[in-house]
């Protein structure tokens, strides 16, 4: 079985030893996922670093050959659950047409104070067929 393993550049990855986007078989997984365009954060809070983080997360998958449809679980990670509804929205904006399990907790803070959402994805090419 092949297994592909590819970084996105984050300064993070040498860091602490990760890749972005892992395919093994027809297994994906996406690490933890930010809302940063071009290595910087987008503004706007919860709603955008989330549509962000989808974003670059769908872009992740695209690299291995699989889609948002064959997505079959997600984990967002924020720093405000009172703010669970906004990063729902947007999630359910990328993944309500087939519903994905999910899990969406509340965490203290992210590796960059100003991050206020994590995404990290599953998928199983095909699944969305």
């Amino acid at each position: 079985m092949t297994t592909q393993r590819l970084g996105s550049g984050s300064p993070w990855e040498d860091v602490v030893g990760y890749s972005r986007v892992v395919r093994t078989g027809d297994l994906v997984f996406v690490s933890g996922t930010t809302g940063t365009r071009d290595g910087v954060l987008v503004e706007g809070g919860v709603a955008e670093q989330t549509r962000q983080a989808l974003e670059n997360v769908v872009a992740a998958l695209a690299r291995v050959g699989a889609t948002a449809a064959d997505v079959v679980r997600t984990r967002l990670y924020v720093t405000d659950i009172a703010q669970w509804e906004t990063a729902g929205r947007v999630h359910g904006e990328f993944f309500g047409a087939h519903r994905p399990a999910t899990a969406m907790v509340e965490v203290a803070k992210l590796i960059d104070p100003a991050m206020v959402v994590e995404v990290e994805v599953d998928a199983v090419v095909g699944a969305g067929s």
